[in-house]
């Protein structure tokens, strides 16, 4: 997972023409006029200038020259925690017409070939109301949504008193308990008298 995210932070910063620095907060506001794919660069990973090849790899997540329908999903946002209700018609609705525009020879994928044809035929991502689309994990979201709107490099933990930043912090707390919890249970030894005469073994 770690790997994977630093693999995808690469690519971004690779890809990216424009990019805003940390802390620096003047970003170029999103305009109604932009396709989906356009808002979502802007405001998911702070690209304001970028190509459908750069487009497809960033969300190609298993590098293998195809977005297949768990992609197209994820790409939208609806792999994430705030979208766990909507409803698997409007799931179907978002994978069906993606495919549609652009599975030229409808094999239930898209390759990066169909992508790049779909844009040269002038084809847009259409937006379904889902928003900007969230793909990113909690420390990418906090980061990009949080803290480099209100926060910079000189920030203090003191500082980081937002509801945000207390909520962010309170699940890193939660999780390392669990961890520490989980470790315990680890090193302890089975006592045989504490399991079930069923689940023993028979000398």
């Amino acid at each position: 997972m770690a790997l994977q995210y630093i693999t995808q932070c690469a690519l971004i910063f690779n890809i990216a023409f424009s990019v805003i620095a940390h802390g620096d907060h003047q970003q170029k506001p999103l305009h109604e006029a932009s396709d989906w794919a356009t808002k979502h660069m802007e405001e998911e990973h702070h690209i304001g200038n970028f190509d459908p090849g750069a487009f497809f790899s960033l969300h190609d997540y298993d590098s293998s020259g195809a977005w297949t329908a768990d992609e197209i999903l994820r790409t939208y946002g609806l792999e994430d925690e705030s979208q766990k209700d909507v409803p698997k018609a409007k799931r179907d609705e978002v994978v069906n017409e993606i495919m549609k525009l652009a599975d030229a020879d409808h094999d239930g994928q898209i390759t990066q070939a169909e992508w790049m044809q779909f844009n040269k035929d002038g084809g847009k991502l259409p937006d379904f109301g889902l928003g900007p689309g969230h793909h990113g994990d909690d420390e990418y979201e906090y980061e990009i949504h949080h803290f480099e709107k209100y926060h910079d490099e000189n920030t203090r933990e003191e500082d980081l008193t937002h509801p945000e930043d207390i909520a962010h912090f309170k699940k890193h707390d939660q999780e390392a308990d669990e961890e520490e919890k989980q470790e315990k249970l680890n090193r302890m030894p089975i006592v045989e008298q504490n399991i079930p005469q069923k689940f023993r073994r028979n000398s």
